[in-house]
C-alpha cells in the first residue's frame, strides 16, 4: 500500500517535555541544574532600559549650547523627579532667570555641550522569566535563561490566542461534542483552565473573563467570534502576545467542530491537575503550535525524571500520539491546515504518487481526502496533518 509522512499535532499522555525559558536581553539567572522549580518561579530576570526623553535645554533657557553645563543642577548619572528643576540660567541682574524642568523621573544619561540638550532616561523595566512548568532545570543558558524538564501529557491545539498561563485543569461538559456555553461558567471557576467540547463563542469567552478564568480549551470558534473578540483581523503574525484577559486554545479548527474523542478523554481524565498553557501559535515558517502541558509528578518529580530512560512512551498502551513525522495512508483521518477548507476534518482515499500541478502551477504531490461533509478534494500533502 502507498503510503508516506505528514506533520501532526502532538498528543501524548506521558512524555518528556523541555521548556527553554530565555530572556529578552542578557541579565541574571536565579537557578542552577538540578533544581528543582514551579511554575510560578523566577528562574531568571533583567531590566530593559527605559526610554527616554530628549530636553532642549539651550532653547528653553535662551543661551547657547555650550553654555548649558554650567547651568546645570544636576549632572550626568543624578536620579531627578517629575517636574524637578535641572538647570537654570542666571538671568539679568539675578532676575528674569530661566528654568528646565524634567518632564519625567528618572536619571540625566547626556548633557550635550554641542546640541544644547539634555537627555533624561526612565527608570528601568524590571522583566522576569518564569518557570512556566514544574520540573527540574537541566541546563542553565548563561545570562539567559534555563531549561526546565517535566515528565507530563503534552497536548497541541491548532490554534490559539493569548500568552502563557498557569492553572488548574476543570473539565465542564460530559461529551467532546457539547459546546462551552456561558451559562456553564460559575464564579468558583476562577484562576482555572475550562475544557469544552466542539465550541466556544464571544460571550462564553467574555464571561469567563469576568469570572477570573484563566484560560479556555475548545474544539472550534468562529472567525467573526475571534475578530470581535481581539477587536481587529488577525494576520499570519504569530499569535501569543495578544491582550484579552484569557488564554484560547483551539484543537481542532474554526467552526462548530467536535474535539477529537482522544483529546477529549484525555484532558478529563486529568481533571483537576495543574496545568501550563500557551496560546503562541505560528502556521507557516517555523511552525509554533499552542500548548497544554500536565505536569504529572506533583511530589518527588525529581525521581520521575530520573527514571524517564525507563519509560518509552510510545510502548505505554495509555500514550496515544501523532508524531512529528507520522505515516500517511488510505483510511489515515486528517485535518485540513490551509485554505480553502481550514479545519475541516476528513479522511484520505487516495495517494497519488505522481506530481500534480496545482493551479498556481507549482508542481507538488498531492492526495485525495473525503470530507466530513462527503465532498472529496485533491489537495497538497503539506495541507493535511494527521488526527489521533
Amino acid at each position: 500500500m502507498a503510503h508516506a509522512y505528514t506533520p501532526g499535532l502532538k498528543i501524548a499522555a506521558e512524555t518528556t517535555i523541555q521548556s527553554e525559558r530565555r530572556l529578552p536581553l542578557a541579565g541574571d539567572v536565579l537557578v542552577e541544574v538540578g533544581d528543582r522549580v514551579f511554575a510560578e518561579d523566577v528562574v531568571a530576570q533583567t531590566d530593559l532600559p527605559g526610554n527616554v526623553q530628549m530636553i532642549h535645554a539651550a532653547n528653553l533657557m535662551g543661551t547657547n549650547a555650550s553654555s548649558v553645563g554650567k547651568f546645570m543642577l544636576k549632572q550626568i548619572g543624578d536620579a531627578v523627579a517629575h517636574d524637578e528643576i535641572i538647570a537654570q540660567s542666571n538671568g539679568f541682574l539675578g532676575l528674569f532667570k530661566s528654568e528646565v524642568k524634567s518632564p519625567i523621573a528618572g536619571t540625566v544619561e547626556s548633557i550635550s555641550d554641542i546640541t544644547g540638550q539634555v537627555i533624561v532616561r526612565e527608570s528601568p523595566t524590571p522583566v522576569q522569566t518564569k518557570g512556566y512548568i514544574d520540573g527540574k532545570v537541566v541546563e542553565v543558558i548563561p545570562n539567559e535563561g534555563a531549561v526546565v524538564e517535566t515528565w507530563g501529557t503534552l497536548i497541541q491545539g491548532i490554534f490559539g490566542i493569548g500568552g502563557e498561563t498557569v492553572g488548574t485543569l476543570q473539565t465542564i461538559v460530559s461529551a467532546p461534542e457539547m459546546p462551552l456555553t456561558a451559562d456553564l461558567i460559575q464564579s468558583s471557576h476562577v484562576d482555572q483552565i475550562l475544557v469544552g467540547g466542539s465550541y466556544v463563542d464571544y460571550q462564553t469567552v467574555e464571561t469567563a473573563v469576568n469570572n477570573g478564568v484563566r484560560g479556555i480549551v475548545c474544539g472550534g470558534i468562529n472567525d467573526h467570534d475571534l475578530h470581535r473578540l481581539l477587536g481587529y483581523e488577525l494576520g499570519v503574525a504569530i499569535t501569543g502576545a495578544e491582550q484579552v484577559g484569557i488564554t484560547l486554545i483551539i484543537t481542532e479548527g474554526f467552526g462548530e467542530i467536535a474535539m477529537a474523542k482522544q483529546t477529549f478523554s484525555l484532558l478529563s481524565s486529568r481533571q483537576g491537575m495543574k496545568a501550563s498553557i500557551n496560546g503562541a501559535t505560528q502556521i507557516r515558517a517555523g511552525v509554533q503550535r499552542p500548548e497544554i502541558i500536565i505536569p504529572l509528578a506533583e511530589v518527588g518529580i525529581e525521581n520521575v525524571l530520573s527514571d524517564r530512560e525507563t519509560t518509552d512512551s510510545n510502548s505505554n498502551p495509555e500514550v496515544a500520539s501523532a508524531l512529528t513525522s507520522a505515516a500517511l495512508e488510505v483510511g489515515t483521518p486528517v485535518r485540513i491546515i490551509r485554505e480553502p477548507y481550514f479545519g475541516q476534518l476528513g479522511t484520505v482515499t487516495d495517494l497519488l504518487v505522481e506530481p500534480q500541478e496545482l493551479e498556481t502551477e507549482a508542481s507538488v504531490r498531492v492526495l485525495g481526502v473525503v470530507l466530513e461533509n462527503q465532498e472529496r478534494v485533491i489537495l497538497p500533502r503539506a495541507n493535511v496533518e494527521i488526527i489521533g
